[in-house]
């Protein structure tokens, strides 16, 4: 079958990576380059569901959340293209903080206390202490402020409002901050049931000890060693199936990956939020931890039919340690050729995400550049190849975190 991917960052290659594993799958074609897609890779041009029309393509593949947001799920289903993702009226649990939390609250799911704001005045009166202020919209993993007091969380509002996301931010949201370990669990979904992959955490904060601004991810591990089973399974029959139900219940089936951010309270799993697509980084790791071919799946979610039971996953842990260039999430460093990638192994690869292939070789070209991946019998000994990888990796400007999984390590 032909395979139509949508996407070509760090999450895309991997997913690539994972689908042309697929015995099923005769072609591949893609949407964007990408230094790590195959050179038989068919890159096509101009409208996608077009090509996916002429080119025959059985399954499309829909990486980032913006082409989910702009409705190319509906206009694919419309031509007649299995689609795995959901439609741009479920992926309104992404695209709108406000939406998902209206929804939450119709349908019991446990999350923190909240309001919306589009006055400046109303906003600000909401605020009287630590909180987590938000953008309502989609704003790249960045539109999101834990302040530890009033004075960051007005600061918060104040840029948000004043246009520091765009239209992301032209609403914002006041949350209570909740307080406990955080978890990514995430689901695949055909309309019906919610079928839980292993846990991630996600390492969003851009330096060590978890300081400074929020990023898109500095890197994931898979599954924490504190993350038990029973709290995957009260995520699932707490968070995951209750979205599904409701989103069926309200005329807009979810089929695709759900993405549930969760802090695990005293009082148990609560949603921080949710994304309608794999996170980035925690795909990388995933998609190096199942051990059955995701094609049948993806079209199983897609046409409403994931069979009943437990995914296959290998023993052992995953990380992944995201190699950003200079300045990141701030103005960065583009063009700086990298020396020093390993060739990708079935238990060490190398996702690249903010990279281009020019004549001289492959150069930075975005912030997040690299996604480096392992898989080891242990959590420590996934991070010592991942590490070891990334010591032999060079461009100008290149930063990391040098404490991914480490505060979790057994």
């Amino acid at each position: 079958m032909k395979v139509l991917l949508v996407g070509g960052g760090g999450r895309e290659h991997a997913l690539a990576w994972r689908i042309l594993q697929s015995p099923l799958v005769s072609e591949l074609m893609v949407t964007h380059t990408n230094p790590g897609f195959p050179d038989d890779a068919v890159k096509i041009s101009g409208d996608p569901v077009a090509a996916a029309v002429n080119h025959g393509v059985t399954l499309a593949v829909i990486g980032p959340e913006a082409p989910i947001a702009d409705g190319l799920s509906d206009r694919l289903r419309s031509a007649g293209v299995a689609t795995f993702a959901p439609s741009q009226a479920a992926g309104q649990l992404e695209s709108s903080k406000e939406f998902a939390k209206a929804f939450m609250d119709r349908h019991g799911i446990p999350t923190g206390r909240w309001s919306s704001h589009t006055s400046r005045e109303s906003a600000l009166a909401a605020i009287s202490g630590p909180c987590v202020v938000k953008a309502d919209g989609l704003a790249a993993g960045k539109g999101v402020v834990v302040a530890n007091n009033a004075e960051e969380a007005r600061s918060a509002v104040e840029a948000m409002l004043d246009g520091a996301f765009g239209e992301a931010g032209h609403r914002v949201l006041v949350e209570e901050r909740l307080e406990g370990p955080e978890l990514s669990v995430l689901a695949l979904c055909d309309g019906h049931r919610a079928m839980p992959m292993l846990p991630c955490r996600d390492h969003k904060r851009r330096f060590e000890g978890d300081q400074g601004p929020n990023t898109g991810g500095m890197g994931a591990i898979c599954p924490p060693a504190d993350a038990s089973a029973e709290m995957v399974e009260r995520a699932r029959a707490e968070v995951l199936q209750p979205v599904v139900d409701g989103m069926r219940a309200e005329g807009t089936p979810f089929r695709g990956v759900l993405y549930a951010g969760i802090m695990v309270t005293e009082s148990g799993p609560k949603v921080l939020e949710f994304n309608v697509r794999f996170g980035d980084p925690e795909c990388q790791p995933l998609m190096m931890m199942l051990d059955e071919d995701i094609v049948p799946l993806m079209l199983s979610a897609a046409s409403g039919s994931l069979p009943d039971r437990n995914l296959t996953w290998k023993s052992g842990s995953a990380c992944c340690v995201v190699m950003v260039s200079g300045g990141y999430p701030g103005p960065i460093q583009k063009g700086a050729l990298i020396r020093g990638i390993p060739s990708p192994k079935e238990d060490a690869v190398v996702f690249y995400a903010g990279a281009t292939r020019e004549e001289g070789g492959v150069v930075s070209s975005g912030g997040r550049v690299l996604g480096v991946t392992a898989v080891g019998s242990s959590l420590g000994a996934a991070m010592d190849c991942a590490y070891t990888m990334v010591e032999s990796i060079t461009f100008d400007g290149a930063a990391w975190r040098s404490d991914i999984g480490k505060s979790r390590r057994p």
